[in-house]
């Protein structure tokens, strides 16, 4: 079947990108910025909130170990998909909750998932999570790629 991608926005993503490293399946992970206006920004520029992006990570993954619906999950799990535009001590629509699906049957799943979350009641407020479609995603600057490896642990407000 080979590799999939997925992006997801969930808050700062060092911490994102740490903590889905850690599941069985995914095979590389990039951090960057999706979802704006603005061409090729840059850190400085997508952290004053003015280009419309989301700090986002893009996850290579291998579908015959993990799916679609999996990841979601684990999406989930990392954030408060309840808080808008907020993860943590980070505030802003750079550090929303937003799925970025890439096909239609993605989308189906993200709000199916949704839905079961709701259901659950897991959270004590409604989750405000976007599904959008995915555009272009630009890999942020290096020196945030692998930055919990590289620094230390840093959780993002990941609880």
């Amino acid at each position: 079947m080979g590799k999939a991608t997925a992006i997801f926005g969930a808050g700062c993503f060092w911490g994102v990108e740490a903590f889905f490293e850690r599941f069985e399946g995914i095979t590389h992970t990039r951090v960057g910025y999706t979802g704006g206006h603005t061409a090729h920004p840059s850190y400085e520029q997508v952290k004053t909130g003015t280009t419309g992006h989301a700090e986002a990570i893009r996850i290579e993954y291998d579908p015959e170990v993990i799916t679609y619906g999996g990841l979601v999950n684990i999406f989930f799990e990392c954030h408060d998909p309840t808080s808008r535009n907020k993860q943590g001590i980070d505030v802003g629509h750079q550090y929303r909750s937003a799925i970025f699906y890439g096909t239609e049957g993605e989308k189906a799943i993200a709000e199916e998932k949704i839905q079961q979350w709701t259901n659950k009641g897991v959270f004590k407020r409604p989750i405000v999570t976007e599904v959008t479609e995915a555009g272009t995603f630009y890999e942020a600057e290096e020196y945030h790629q692998k930055y919990s490896q590289k620094n230390g642990s840093f959780a993002c407000g990941i609880s």
